[in-house]
């Protein structure tokens, strides 16, 4: 989940100059929604990972933060990660690398210096990987002790329907890299079809099977679905009948919680 107090949102989400913790937190308590983690927007609002921080450590029993460094400065950003659980609610690292300068950062070797630095630290790293699954398996098999988050399902982003679903082999086949995770954040926004987005179901199936309940988690990013805080929820409470019992609730919020280290109670 997002929230900020400056710029212009990118993409499909909300176009608001500011979206707050206050905010974010009555549409959670609509939806039946207990806690989450924060993705500061840092390419739309600078000062994103400090609002972040300061809701975080304004309602700690509701968010955790994936945060953002700097990575074109490792010089000044590497201190930063010593001691990085220290800060609100920072429980490790989330980089969507969507920016044009960006797209090529994890190849490139501008993001090099991080992964060891973040798996001596303790720090999951999350990436809106789907648009480079080969490069994001050279990255995880290299570094066995960093845990890695596929965000967004690990589709292509931008697609919808089939089209969205051209990486789910190459999705499925990481799932044999054991600190490989995903999050299956913003699922409805990969169909055109009406709630309950019946066409994407078996997708989200697969990959489930192939990473199991304590490695698949489910997500919103909440202010670009085209659908109701809660309809995310029933979506894989209601309308998943392979999805019951533990194996729900690991993905409905203990798996994510055990996977960044959130000592949450449930």
């Amino acid at each position: 989940m997002h929230i900020w107090g400056s710029g212009e949102p990118s993409g499909l989400h909300r176009k608001t100059p500011v979206f707050t913790a206050e905010e974010l937190l009555k549409e959670m308590d609509e939806a039946g929604v207990d806690a989450g983690v924060i993705h500061p927007p840092m390419s739309w609002d600078p000062s994103a990972n400090d609002i972040a921080e300061a809701a975080a450590a304004k309602y700690p029993d509701r968010f955790a933060v994936l945060g953002q460094v700097d990575l074109t400065t490792p010089e000044t950003s590497r201190p930063l990660l010593h001691g990085w659980r220290n800060r609100p609610g920072q429980k490790g690292l989330r980089f969507p690398l969507v920016r044009k300068e960006q797209r090529d950062w994890h190849s490139d070797g501008t993001m090099e210096w991080l992964w060891p630095v973040a798996a001596k630290e303790g720090l999951p790293v999350a990436l809106l990987a789907g648009r480079f699954l080969p490069s994001f398996r050279r990255i995880a098999e290299a570094h066995p002790d960093l845990r890695l988050i596929i965000d967004h399902c690990g589709l292509m982003r931008e697609a919808m329907d089939e089209a969205a679903l051209v990486t789910l082999d190459d999705l499925v086949a990481l799932a044999k890299l054991p600190n490989v995770a995903v999050k299956a954040t913003g699922a409805p926004g990969y169909s055109t079809q009406p709630y309950p987005y019946r066409n994407i179901h078996d997708a989200l199936h697969r990959t489930f099977d192939a990473f199991g309940p304590q490695r698949f988690f489910w997500g919103t990013d909440i202010t670009r679905m085209p659908c109701s805080y809660r309809q995310c929820v029933t979506m894989f409470t209601e309308e998943l009948p392979w999805l019951k019992g533990q194996d729900l609730e690991w993905v409905m919020g203990r798996g994510i919680a055990a996977w960044i280290g959130w000592d949450y109670r449930f």
